[in-house]
């Protein structure tokens, strides 16, 4: 009869005539195989890397001609000739659009006739005036005379220096029949052609020249910022802008920021702050939408991995795979749990935890534990975070 069994024994007991005795008890070993350790898991593996990362506040915000001006006719009369086209570049001074002038031509003659009279009436009182006083040092004139000769005189003058401001008039409205570009930017759209009468009362204009380069862009930081904003606004650091798409992909311009508002907007919690871009090639339009990235600080000589090496585990701990004796046979990894700081452009710094050289798993770690064994692919180590300012 079997009793129990096993592995490795069997155990017989049987009865006789005279009772129940041991008849024999066999014992066998097993000689099952040991279970075989499963394949290597296949890993993408980076080393962790010792380089800089910005500190960057973001921020919506919009882009604002630094110039723009809307230009009017100073005087009236026909426009006779216009010298731009629509979109172009213009410098300040540059001729853009002509008046008929023989009005204002006519006038500059006229008021020249009349200061040329009036200052030979003035001539010929001076003249008056030295006789007069000649004789009345003969006691030859009365004074009263002397006085009368002597208010003429200073009449004369005045009617000379109106008679040179009204010149000045005439070659003014003359000047004004010009019209040239008060800044140096980009036209907009023609509003008159060449044949109409144009008016100082007209509602519209004729052009409008909004300043392009440099540009600027006003965007909104956190307030909780702003003391460490202001803190190196006052040290006289120069702070760098970036701007950047809707969608934050594609850097538009680098620029500094320029200066912040006055007070903090009490509905958003945020502070205005206004930045200035060369722009010479074009990049930033007015009134274009931006992402406006303010470097804050920038960490130097840090740990940084890729973010996709950090896990997540219960209570929100973070940790990532560590990859030991690389390239070897029974290459494992384990679990090592770090303290993040910066996350910026797709790369997090490791405040500790880990160290620069390490090698941290950045795809398959769905199948992996502590102590599994890996095969290694190695991932082409970058040379710097994006978007991180040179040294």
């Amino acid at each position: 009869m079997l009793l129990s069994t096993s592995a490795a024994y069997y155990l017989f007991v049987a009865d006789d005539a005279d009772g129940p005795s041991v008849l024999a008890t066999a014992a066998r070993a097993a000689t099952a195989e040991p279970k075989k350790a499963g394949p290597a898991i296949p890993v993408l593996a980076t080393a962790a890397i010792s380089g800089d990362i910005g500190v960057y506040l973001t921020g919506l915000g919009s882009v604002a001609a630094a110039n723009h001006v809307v230009v009017k006719s100073r005087v009236e009369g026909q426009l006779m000739k216009v010298h731009f086209t629509e979109g172009q570049f213009v410098r300040a001074g540059e001729l853009l659009a002509e008046i008929d002038a023989r009005p204002y031509q006519v006038e500059v003659a006229k008021a020249e006739g009349q200061l040329l009279r009036d200052e030979a009436l003035l001539k010929n009182a001076i003249a008056d005036i030295e006789r007069y006083r000649a004789l009345s040092q003969q006691h030859s004139v009365s004074q009263q005379l002397l006085s009368t000769q002597e208010a003429v005189v200073a009449q004369h003058e005045g009617t000379v220096r109106s008679d040179r401001a009204q010149l000045e008039h005439a070659r003014l409205n003359l000047a004004y029949s010009r019209i040239s570009a008060p800044i140096s930017g980009r036209v907009g759209l023609r509003q008159l052609d060449a044949g109409n009468i144009v008016s100082t009362g007209d509602a519209g204009a004729l052009l409008t020249i909004t300043q392009v380069e440099p540009i600027a862009a006003v965007f909104s930081i956190p307030q909780d910022h702003v003391p460490a904003v202001l803190k190196k606004l006052r040290a006289g650091e120069q702070l760098t802008v970036q701007a950047y798409d809707r969608e934050q992909k594609i850097k538009l311009a680098d620029g500094r920021l320029l200066s912040v508002d006055n007070q903090i907007d009490a509905a958003t919690g945020t502070l205005k702050c206004k930045a200035v871009f060369e722009n010479h090639d074009g990049a930033l339009f007015p009134n274009q939408f931006i992402n406006a990235r303010l470097l804050l600080d920038l960490k130097r000589g840090v740990t940084l991995v890729p973010g996709a090496a950090v896990q997540r585990g219960a209570e929100q701990a973070t940790f990532v795979y560590v990859v030991g004796a690389a390239g070897s046979a029974d290459a494992a990894v384990e679990i090592r749990t770090v303290t993040l700081g910066t996350a910026e452009g797709g790369w997090v710094e490791i405040a500790s935890g880990l160290a620069s050289g390490e090698l941290v798993v950045l795809e398959g770690v769905d199948r992996l534990a502590s102590g599994s064994k890996v095969a290694v692919q190695m991932k082409g180590q970058l040379q710097a975070a994006p978007n991180t300012p040179a040294s």
